[in-house]
């Protein structure tokens, strides 16, 4: 029986105060978004939406049909690809690098949240139609986030040579990973399914795309997830006036700008922009665009265009300009009839610096969804919190401070002495009073023995806790080791861990997860599972 206890998000100490206080609707970030997720919200981000252009959609359902033709799709993922040339159907997106194997953990809650999401939206209005959205960041290329995963506290780690956008990698040399994967686990129940999940991605494509396409496909197209490659011709063929406006215009740059300075009075800013937010693909090369000496140059490359030719470079060939972290917002909700984003605290960061660029360009700001956050527990890990007496609220406290705690409260002995410092102090202060009537030159003296004294029994507290660390030495060990396994590297679980070591003793357990999490809570959800 699965169990699960939530907690705000709010209230953990994870997040930044800008995302604090968005999720929290203050005052003070107002401007920075347009709609907050509520249902009522979503009501009228979908009128706002109602007039997305047809031709857009025939477009859209054109390209994903030509993307997923190589896939398996699920029946209801066909009906949702289908569904996008209606009117009346919108989309929620999230999206993500390439990561090996899906990654850490939260990727797959990213994915859920967004699945949940369109059918908690069905449910609340049934005349129009809601599609899940997976959109794969092919043209990014910080191959260094994405070449690895953790299995069992081991990193498997992709060894390549890095370059260009990663989508269109080769997936030469992952067939070391897949060995090393089945060192790992080769003993363990349903060794097999991953076995076969992982060769028939990884060792059957030619590409990273393709390969996490069928991947994603595979774990979650029975709930009607559509995958989009935005790396497209057609698609980038309608951001064209948007990108020559960046190109000749700076628009991303002046408005983030902008931006940027009434979001520093406050809090931090995630992106800077650049003065082109572009970069230019060539020869499975990603370089940044320069404007310098009234000219267009090519990073690291000896291509230059005047702005003639640039623009001239852009409308016969829209497929060799990519957006930037900063740009591919405004792409997305371009070519998407989309209501919503769902990402993760840095993500939604980085959104919220952009809704002045929307304004100016006209495109509506889609609505901005925290992902789901979760930490899973074993059986084991169960028995483990009852044996050390933790309760759910230790469990965020840092892991010297929460063995400081543990230690006082399983201690025979009384090892704070808040009550003596408050002695102290009353005592010292009762001299205060009577330097004050005599001579005032003895008060700094008694100050400065009150300051002695006090110090001097936090040395005797400190001195009796490290006694007592030492005599409940199994016990500390024992939380640690716990603590290791749920926060590993001393981060949250969902940011290092795999699937796979879930995947490995259940195969349903994505579906386990779809059942118990939902998309518009704003919490961190300890899930309790028969594991």
């Amino acid at each position: 029986m699965n169990k699960i206890t939530s907690l705000p998000l709010v209230e953990t100490g994870l997040l930044s105060n800008l995302i604090n206080d968005y999720l929290n609707q203050n005052q003070e970030v107002k401007d920075f978004y347009a709609h907050f997720p509520n249902i009522e919200e979503f009501k009228n981000q979908i009128n706002k939406k109602k007039n997305f252009n047809q031709d857009k959609r025939d477009v859209l359902v054109s390209v994903l049909q030509s993307q997923n033709k190589i896939l398996n799709l699920s029946d209801k993922t066909k009906f949702n690809i289908l569904q996008l040339k209606k009117t009346n159907t919108f989309t929620v997106t999230t999206g993500h690098q390439l990561n090996l194997f899906t990654g850490p953990l939260y990727v797959i809650y990213k994915l859920l949240t967004t699945i949940n999401l369109a059918e908690e939206l069905q449910n609340k209005f049934p005349e129009n139609y809601f599609v899940p959205i997976f959109w794969m960041a092919t043209e990014d290329h910080d191959f260094a986030e994405i070449n690895h995963f953790w299995v069992h506290h081991q990193k498997l780690e992709w060894n390549k040579k890095d370059g260009g956008a990663v989508g269109k990698l080769a997936t030469d040399g992952l067939n070391d990973v897949f060995q090393q994967l089945k060192s790992l686990i080769i003993n363990q129940p349903n060794a097999k399914y991953i076995f076969d999940l992982f060769e028939k991605s990884y060792l059957k494509h030619s590409n990273l795309a393709d390969a996490n396409k069928y991947l994603i496909n595979e774990l979650f197209g029975k709930f009607g997830l559509v995958i989009l490659d935005g790396n497209d011709v057609q698609l980038k063929s309608q951001f064209k006036t948007f990108m020559a406006d960046e190109l000749l215009q700076n628009t991303c740059f002046k408005e983030v700008k902008k931006m940027n300075i009434e979001i520093a009075k406050k809090y931090k800013v995630q992106v800077n922009p650049r003065e082109i937010n572009l970069f230019y693909l060539m020869n499975n090369e990603r370089q940044r665009i320069i404007f310098e000496d009234f000219q267009y140059k090519i990073h690291n490359t000896s291509k230059v265009f005047s702005s003639d030719e640039i623009i001239t470079e852009l409308n016969n060939f829209p497929e060799r300009f990519s957006p930037n972290v900063l740009m591919r917002p405004l792409y997305q909700e371009v070519i998407l009839p989309n209501l919503c984003y769902v990402g993760g605290a840095g993500e939604l960061a980085y959104w919220l610096q952009l809704k002045s660029y929307f304004d100016y360009q006209k495109v509506e700001f889609p609505i901005l969804l925290h992902r789901n956050s979760a930490l899973i527990l074993t059986k084991k890990q169960q028995n483990q919190l009852k044996k050390l007496k933790l309760t759910f609220d230790d469990l965020w406290m840092p892991l010297p401070q929460l063995i400081n705690k543990k230690v006082k409260e399983i201690s025979e002995i009384t090892i704070d002495f808040e009550k003596e410092r408050k002695y102290l102090n009353s005592m010292f202060l009762n001299l205060e009073t009577i330097a004050s009537k005599t001579d005032k030159s003895f008060i700094g003296a008694v100050k400065a023995q009150q300051q002695k004294q006090l110090n001097g029994l936090n040395k005797l507290e400190k001195r009796l806790l490290k006694a007592e660390k030492r005599k409940h030495q199994e016990y500390i060990n024992q939380l640690t080791a716990l603590h290791s396994e749920l926060f590993p590297n001393g981060i949250l679980q969902e940011r290092i861990k795999n699937i796979s070591e879930y995947l490995i003793s259940n195969e349903n357990i994505i579906d386990d997860l779809q059942k118990l999490l939902n998309p518009l809570s704003a919490t961190i959800d300890i899930i309790s599972m028969d594991l």
